[in-house]
């Protein structure tokens, strides 16, 4: 019976270390990679950061970090996911916000503005989505173009939502309205002070006019 009771106990989480099982502490471990990736791929760029340093930041042993992940790709993949995810949450919760009614140009000024946010409130994680931080290997574009058609997919949704006449063409047209949105943070970020409210004042602005002339063409045949 002694046997029976131990085993019962400690099959479902393995030992408990500082109140976590085996699967807490992954977990723990994973998210500490993840922070330690988004801190050094946006100081020093993916290329020059090595899966040691990445530990060393992490306090993860290098024979932890490939029991989480197979390669410093699919670390970076998953911080990605982590950002998309993050992203995903604000606009959803900034388009359930919106009243029913809600004017076109109103609506698109505030998902604009989480959209944005997302970014650069927190400028490493504008640097490893699409600065000098990111990945460029043929599986990270790859990544990035899904999330990126995704992302035109919220946009169609949205206008949708909206009663906006998009046209024949309107995928494309919103891959594009995303695309730029990317580039013109990415660009603003070369030279803002992102705590400067004049200069967030600035991004906004650009942002919600570039947005008005792409929806002004989008009924056009």
């Amino acid at each position: 019976m002694t046997g029976v009771k131990s085993g019962g106990a400690g099959a479902a989480g393995g030992r408990r270390i500082r109140g976590l099982d085996a699967e807490e502490r992954r977990a723990r471990r994973r998210d500490d990679l993840l922070d330690a990736a988004l801190e050094l791929f946006s100081a020093q760029g993916y290329q020059d950061t090595s899966i040691e340093q990445i530990c060393k930041q992490a306090y993860v042993g290098t024979k932890s970090f490939y029991e989480v992940f197979t390669a410093k790709e699919a670390l970076y993949l998953a911080l990605l996911d982590r950002i998309v995810a993050d992203v995903t949450a604000r606009l959803t919760a900034a388009l359930d916000a919106l009243a029913d009614d809600e004017d076109e140009t109103q609506a698109a000024r505030s998902l604009i503005r989480q959209f944005a946010d997302a970014f650069v409130d927190d400028v490493r994680v504008a640097r490893v989505t699409f600065g000098e931080g990111r990945a460029v290997t043929p599986l990270a574009e790859v990544h990035r173009r899904t999330n990126r058609r995704w992302a035109a997919g919220f946009v169609e949704t949205v206008w949708a939502r909206l009663g906006v006449a998009t046209g024949p063409h309107a995928h494309m047209v919103a891959m594009g309205l995303i695309g730029g949105l990317f580039d013109i943070i990415a660009d603003w970020l070369l030279d803002a002070d992102t705590a400067r409210p004049a200069d967030r004042a600035a991004l906004q602005d650009g942002l919600d006019h570039f947005y008005l002339v792409v929806s002004s063409g989008l009924g056009a045949r």
